[in-house]
């Protein structure tokens, strides 16, 4: 993996690159932009070019060695990474108790050991208060990069010791073409999916999927339905959710997803109650949207409209998904 295949975050690149040459490395970095830019797949990069064993020019790895063959796949010695746990969904107190106590050991085999916290946005006031120590005194030779997806979520304990590295969503250019090495062959698809991504790589392999766009179908026709059957919908969405595995973060993705399906569907019921003409919108949906926005009315899409923006905003704030569930089915319109 080199530099030139993590696009779009080229300004983080160059400022690593400036520090190094200035000698002047922070030892914490918070990176922080949403999900499925490239975070990930850039502190990894980042850990191969300092553990590299050969490297073809400054902070640049290799890719042939077997230090970088270790980072490649988790093994390395002075490589640490810390994860929420699949059923948890803040980071334990001993997990990073346990990292820390790792990362205080001198690297193996080199100058330097790098930890990396990949759910930053996961930690409560106990694991953020023990690894407060870390950071203020880090071991010599650490590099510690934490990854979030916004500073709100931070305390500011953590933000005052980490210099913020900010990565911004993919522009669609740069997202399709990382959907081409991700196996998206089909050129419509690609543009599809990077319009509908919201520069983030995995939001957009998620779409990539038929089964969201069968529980898309379903929760819109019944939303807008005259009589929507709220029990039953819920339930669709609920299942959803759950289909996504244990681990929160792909059934928050799927939460998302719902929730943006759902914004569309009121933007295209307004344009369409103002006589705007909705492109790629089937016949049968656009009638059942305009006849939904004559009885909802403008204030009422409107308002729904904000209620979804909410409760995007609870997801990312780690709300329980069947109180966002329940929010929004709450807001639709019930016969009177």
């Amino acid at each position: 993996m080199s530099w030139d295949r993590i696009r779009g975050q080229d300004t983080a690149r160059n400022t690593f690159f400036a520090a190094v040459e200035a000698g002047r490395l922070a030892h914490s970095y918070l990176l922080v932009g949403p999900d499925g830019v490239g975070k990930r797949l850039f502190a990894r990069e980042l850990t191969k070019a300092f553990l590299c064993e050969r490297p073809p020019a400054k902070l640049t790895a290799c890719d042939k060695c077997p230090a970088c063959a270790q980072v490649e796949v988790g093994t390395h010695p002075d490589l640490l990474v810390l994860r929420t746990p699949a059923d948890k969904h803040e980071l334990p107190v001993d997990d990073m108790r346990a990292f820390c106590a790792q990362v205080s050991l001198k690297p193996t085999r080199g100058p330097r050991k790098i930890g990396i916290v990949e759910d930053a946005d996961d930690f409560n006031a106990s694991s953020a208060n023990s690894f407060l120590k870390t950071l203020e005194e880090p071991p010599p030779g650490a590099l510690l990069l934490l990854l979030a997806t916004t500073t709100d979520r931070q305390l500011p304990t953590i933000l005052s010791r980490c210099q913020v590295m900010r990565f911004a969503p993919l522009s669609p250019a740069n997202l399709k073409a990382v959907l081409a090495t991700q196996g998206v062959d089909d050129p419509a698809k690609r543009d599809r999916l990077a319009r509908l991504g919201s520069g983030s790589v995995s939001r957009a392999l998620a779409l990539d999927d038929d089964s969201i766009w069968q529980v898309r179908q379903k929760l819109v026709d019944g939303l807008t339905s005259l009589r929507p059957q709220f029990q039953a919908l819920a339930e669709v969405w609920s299942k959803f959710h759950e289909d996504a595995g244990k681990e929160t973060g792909p059934q928050r993705l799927r939460a998302s997803l719902v929730l943006q399906f759902l914004v569309e569907a009121v933007q295209h019921a307004l344009k369409l109650s103002l006589g705007v003409t909705v492109s790629d919108l089937d016949p049968t949906e656009a009638a059942r949207l305009k006849a939904f926005a004559q009885r909802v009315g403008t204030d009422g899409l409107m308002e729904l409209q904000d209620k979804f923006v909410e409760a995007d905003l609870h997801v990312e704030r780690r709300v329980q998904l069947i109180l966002v569930v329940e929010s929004v089915l709450a807001k639709f319109p019930r016969e009177k």
